[in-house]
């Protein structure tokens, strides 16, 4: 199928350097409110993570954001997966975050490391039982039977676990991504986009680039 007669023209709002903080998560946090309050956008806090596996490919897969503060973005997975596995060895990655109704884009390059163990207790006993059971239940990334396999492994611990706390697998927590450049992307007209760069210097400043379309 020929795509190249697919035309669409961005022209609602610009990106420049006035518009731009010091820091780059106060941008960053405007433009997730921006998008979180738009009755376009489903889910705000869903984002892309790329990561190289331990076979040396790139893989890119969508997670959601459950936490971001001046240190960086949090999210959660399974340690064991692969994903986790390719983090723990290589914790160099690349998040990315896209509005397609707004026409903005967030890249992030950064560096994972596994959060303090009790902020991950603090979230997983914040999460709904069914995917509290859900985390146990699944052993991410491997190959299963069949979807029954998981579905008689559930059924068998909500029994297990009726009126009792459930406890967080150890292989189970969380990352936080910690920045060293986020690229601000807002589509303009004739592909002449708006693209804002901060780099973490070796002083810890941010230094603010614009780049060509």
């Amino acid at each position: 199928m020929d795509l190249s007669n697919y035309r669409k023209t961005y022209d609602k709002r610009a990106l420049l350097e006035s518009d731009a903080p010091e820091n780059p998560m106060q941008l960053f946090q405007t433009w997730f409110y921006e998008a979180d309050e738009s009755n376009s956008v489903d889910e705000a806090n869903a984002m892309s993570v790329s990561t190289i596996g331990l076979d040396g490919y790139p893989k890119t897969r969508v997670v959601l954001l459950k936490q971001y503060t001046y240190e960086g973005f949090i999210f959660y997975t399974n340690y064991n997966s692969e994903k986790g596995k390719a983090i723990l060895a290589n914790p160099h990655l690349c998040l990315s975050f896209f509005w397609p109704s707004l026409e903005r884009q967030i890249i992030i390059k950064g560096i994972a490391e596994k959060v303090p163990a009790n902020t991950s207790d603090g979230y997983f006993e914040s999460r709904p039982l069914g995917s509290q059971l859900g985390a146990i239940v699944s052993p991410q990334s491997e190959v299963i039977p069949s979807r029954e396999y998981l579905e008689e492994h559930l059924h068998a611990l909500e029994k297990q676990y009726e009126g009792k706390e459930v406890p967080r697998p150890e292989h189970w927590g969380g990352f936080l991504v910690r920045p060293q450049s986020l690229e601000f992307w807002q589509g303009r007209p004739n592909r002449l986009h708006d693209r804002l760069r901060y780099t973490l210097t070796e002083d810890y400043d941010w230094k603010l680039e614009r780049l060509a379309p």
